[in-house]
């Protein structure tokens, strides 16, 4: 590379800027350049992720805005940040005298850029947990800190005058949702062009003047956080398309992509996971009440063709490990199907290996973890004559709105579970799936085929899944030692 040309050097220079840390929330606009350890790396990463995760479940529990909906993300991060190196981070924005926290939050969320910007499904997950995690933390900010992000990020949103206030009295009191008459001479109005609050507009909340809306200071939110969308939406956009200039180090990609994938719940390691141990002749049972669809096409292909091509039989081997079915009982399981279509010594030398590797008893001997949700439907996408990966995402619509009506499925239901979708929300449709399946008006999420068949079983077993929580795990990924190098070229690529 020439890092000569004067364009470059001033783009160096641009790099080379430290935000501003005594503000207590950022657009990020300016890339971290400090040299980070190994292990604070992994933490930043590690520690943002279970935050994001947190305001995703959060939001599909509890309608966004509401009371309960901030009550219940407040708590949430409040039980991440006590073993989290963020320290509150996310909470502490009254306080400006650790900047330290504020260098934590900035560089964490670069990291995940890193991580989430290859593919338009990881931009679009990354983009709407950062902009409602921004939109919690600019709505626990006190006035003079919202006057002074305003200035920092350059925003020309101005409270109108006392005297136009007073003249459009009537008109702000009709035209804005909410309001309590009782506060209309506390409650500062923002004149705003609709453009930027098309949300207000169209659901009518503000008044609306000559182009220009009114935006009283609660509702503010509504346009920084779409600012904050357009420009992270840009950002991610750009940083995908020079990011496969450092492919060459397979360090680096690997890493990044194991932080995309990453599961936080149990890792589903180990058999034995769901409490009981299963057998072969379990299996059947099992999987018509409480196997996830993904794991029920698997489970009925092998029946019908005895046979499973290798992503298949990885996904489905990993799964049944997983809720407690031990090496002995795998061999059997999979030699009764196989033997319908081959003979013993064929099932012995070309797949009962690969059963054995899985359980760490071969090659590597490690002992592999089920696959998650994110894994499934973002990897080994399948192809003709595969039935892994994931219904949801993967079938046609009709195909996967036939196999809902064979599951006894009600109509609206299916409507209900199909239009989720095809709206790209796989997770969302399979945990309604859930609850119309086991008839609990419990919101759930299905974040593991593992953690679906757990929570089947607990249904099943007269217990309630009120406490139904997620649990963190630390990554075990392969990381390098240059990752500050790394970053920052990733950045300066950019404006290259």
């Amino acid at each position: 590379m020439d890092f000569n040309s004067k364009k470059k050097r001033r783009n160096l220079q641009q790099l080379s800027k430290q935000p501003d840390l005594t503000q207590p929330l950022f657009f990020y606009t300016t890339p971290p350049t400090e040299v980070l350890s190994l292990q604070l790396f992994e933490e930043y990463a590690h520690d943002r992720l279970k935050v994001l995760k947190a305001v995703e479940k959060v939001g599909l529990q509890f309608i966004k805005g509401s009371q309960e909906y901030q009550d219940a993300l407040r708590n949430e991060l409040k039980a991440i940040s006590k073993d989290s190196t963020l320290q509150n981070v996310f909470l502490k924005v009254y306080d400006n005298s650790d900047t330290s926290i504020r260098l934590k939050d900035n560089t964490s969320h670069f990291i995940l850029r890193l991580a989430y910007c290859k593919t338009e499904d990881l931009r679009r997950w990354f983009i709407n947990q950062e902009m409602d995690l921004f939109r919690f933390r600019f709505q626990l900010l006190q006035e003079k800190q919202i006057e002074e992000f305003f200035h920092y990020n350059s925003l020309n949103y101005k409270p109108i005058s006392h005297e136009e206030k007073e003249e459009l009295r009537d008109r702000l009191i009709d035209g804005t949702a909410g309001l309590n008459v009782n506060h209309f001479h506390s409650t500062n109005f923002y004149k705003i062009h609709f453009t930027e609050v098309l949300e207000l507009v169209k659901s009518m909340r503000a008044y609306l003047k000559g182009g220009y809306v009114y935006v009283p200071q609660p509702e503010l939110v509504v346009g920084v956080a779409n600012l904050f969308r357009a420009q992270l939406s840009k950002d991610l956009a750009v940083l995908s398309r020079t990011l496969y200039r450092i492919s060459d180090e397979p360090r680096l990609t690997t890493m990044l992509s194991n932080i995309s994938q990453k599961y936080m719940g149990s890792e589903y390691s180990n058999q034995h996971q769901s409490g009981g141990r299963v057998t072969a002749d379990m299996v059947d049972g099992l999987c018509k009440t409480s196997f996830p669809l993904c794991m029920q096409e698997l489970h009925r292909s092998l029946k019908d063709q005895h046979h499973l091509k290798y992503f298949g039989r990885l996904q489905y081997g990993l799964f049944l490990k997983g809720i407690g079915l031990d090496l002995e009982e795998a061999l059997n399981f999979w030699r009764k199907e196989f033997l319908k279509s081959m003979d013993a010594d064929k099932f012995y030398k070309q797949y009962a290996y690969g059963i054995r590797y899985n359980y760490g008893k071969e090659g590597k001997r490690v002992s592999f973890s089920a696959y998650s949700c994110m894994k499934i439907i973002t990897t080994n996408q399948p192809g003709v004559g595969d039935h892994h990966g994931c219904p949801f995402r993967h079938s046609d619509v009709d195909v996967l709105r036939q196999k809902l009506k064979l599951m006894m499925i009600s109509s609206d239901g299916v409507n209900e579970i199909t239009n989720l979708a095809k709206q790209g929300q796989c997770q969302l449709a399979c945990g309604r799936l859930f609850e119309l399946k086991h008839e609990t008006n419990f919101r759930y999420v299905t974040n593991h085929p593992n953690q679906y068949f757990d929570d089947s079983q607990k249904l099943a077993s007269g217990n309630s899944l009120a406490d139904h929580t997620e649990a963190s795990r630390n990554f075990k990924g392969q990381l390098f030692h240059l990752i500050s190098f790394f970053l920052l070229l990733s950045f300066y690529l950019i404006f290259i």
